[in-house]
């Protein structure tokens, strides 16, 4: 049976930690919901591409449009068997939402895997479900995730870090690293 995932997003999600783990789960077949807050199936998020160019943080510039294939309001958490929270600036406002606050809960409630990327964490950090656990994010959520209860730990954007059911990367470049741990979660065994 295919496994279930939802993707959390919204309006200014970065680019790639929407579409490539989206494009990439779907590849391997599993089905992915993208949803956002106050979104329908059919509805469009614009995206983030977040480059780094030798300043201080990154350079934010305009994405593509992402769609959304499944009507927030109509998402059940039960009926999935993972998460994934993508990353950007959609993170920071998401985490206001109380339900996607609850669906985050229900997935650590019931020890169902979790893979968030770079700002992604900041929906973990407001659900507080990072008590005692270790991760990474995006260097500017650091302090974030240790006022949560969690450690943090500053690795290669192209890495992750396993605590439990949780998987975490720091930014995109990390792909590969956090969405082969995410598989395994999952009970996804890939061979060649």
């Amino acid at each position: 049976m295919a496994k279930k995932v939802l993707l959390l997003v919204g309006d200014y999600v970065e680019d790639y930690e929407a579409m490539v783990p989206f494009q990439a789960m779907g590849a391997i077949g599993i089905e992915v919901h993208a949803i956002a807050p106050d979104r329908v199936e059919g509805d469009l998020v614009p995206t983030a591409i977040h480059d780094f160019t030798g300043d201080q943080t990154y350079k934010e510039l305009r994405g593509h449009n992402f769609n959304i294939n499944k009507s927030f309001a109509e998402v059940n958490p039960e009926d999935y068997d993972g998460l994934y929270i993508a990353g950007g600036r959609s993170a920071e406002y998401i985490r206001l939402n109380k339900k996607v606050l609850d669906i985050t809960k229900h997935f650590f409630e019931h020890n169902k895997p979790v893979a968030a990327i770079c700002h992604g964490i900041q929906v973990l950090t407001t659900a507080r479900v990072l008590k005692g656990r270790t991760l990474t994010a995006y260097v500017a959520v650091g302090p974030d995730i240790e006022l949560a209860g969690g450690t943090w730990k500053n690795i290669p954007a192209d890495q992750a870090i396993v605590d439990g059911n949780l998987v975490t990367s720091p930014a995109w470049p990390g792909h590969q690293a956090i969405l082969k741990e995410f598989y395994i979660l999952l009970g996804i065994t890939i061979t060649s």
